[in-house]
């Protein structure tokens, strides 16, 4: 992920061995960047496929025909369902 021009005023201060650290600064030299540039460009891409991997939602192809059944044909509610929505309502906080 491309860092972009902003102003850039935000710090993570981290503590590590000196093996990691002098591995880390071996990668930076091998790629021709600064420590800084490196570590942050492997975090963001660390977290980008860490939240991608945390979004997304696969099923095999009997679940989806399923799931989407379900959405299409919803079954009707019954007292069970609308106990666990109103718990839901009383225990998420939806903004």
């Amino acid at each position: 992920m491309a860092q972009t021009d902003a102003i850039r005023s935000e710090r993570i201060n981290l503590r590590l061995s000196g093996t990691a650290k002098r591995r880390i600064e071996q990668a930076a030299s091998v790629e021709g960047t600064t420590v800084s540039a490196f570590v942050v460009s492997s975090a963001l891409e660390s977290a980008e496929k860490t939240v991608r991997r945390h979004e997304t939602i696969a099923l095999a192809r009997e679940d989806a025909i399923r799931f989407f059944r379900a959405l299409a044909d919803p079954p009707p509610q019954d007292n069970r369902l609308r106990a666990a929505l109103e718990e839901h309502t009383r225990r998420v906080d939806s903004r």
